[in-house]
């Protein structure tokens, strides 16, 4: 039985199981969204998608976008939209935040990544908390 806690710290859970189940290690910290972000080629594209869909249970791309929550085109809009190869994974949480996952493919046709973020009534110390979770260092 999973312990309890906030819907912050039950989402923080969630995290560290995507963490552990992810394909590669290290995880870096892209300021510019306040993400952390991993990289890998594209031949471990299918293993990448097994790793997000049992935590990232929502996923949309330029035509479902419009279908999205709120917060999720939020994010498509901060990030500048979203084009035809990218998409945005996230999970509902019941709570003041929502973790998100950026699919950017880099259009070398080799390369990918994948930021994950917090979208909804996130604080400074939310994102510590993000980078402190993943080791992701800056």
């Amino acid at each position: 039985m999973e312990a309890g806690g906030s819907s912050t710290d039950k989402m923080f859970r969630q995290l560290e199981r995507f963490r552990l189940a992810w394909i590669k290690q290290g995880w870096s910290w892209d300021y510019r969204v306040n993400c952390v972000a991993s990289s890998f080629h594209v031949d471990l594209s299918k293993d990448a998608e097994a790793a997000l869909n049992p935590t990232f249970t929502e996923i949309y791309d330029h035509r479902t976008l419009t279908r999205a929550p709120d917060y999720i085109q939020e994010v498509a809009e901060a990030v500048g939209g979203i084009r035809a190869d990218q998409r945005i994974y996230t999970a509902r949480t019941g709570g003041r935040l929502s973790p998100f996952g950026l699919w950017w493919p880099w259009g070398d046709e080799t390369t990918i990544s994948l930021r994950v973020g917090l979208a909804g009534y996130s604080s400074e110390q939310d994102f510590q908390r993000l980078q402190t979770e993943f080791s992701a260092l800056s």
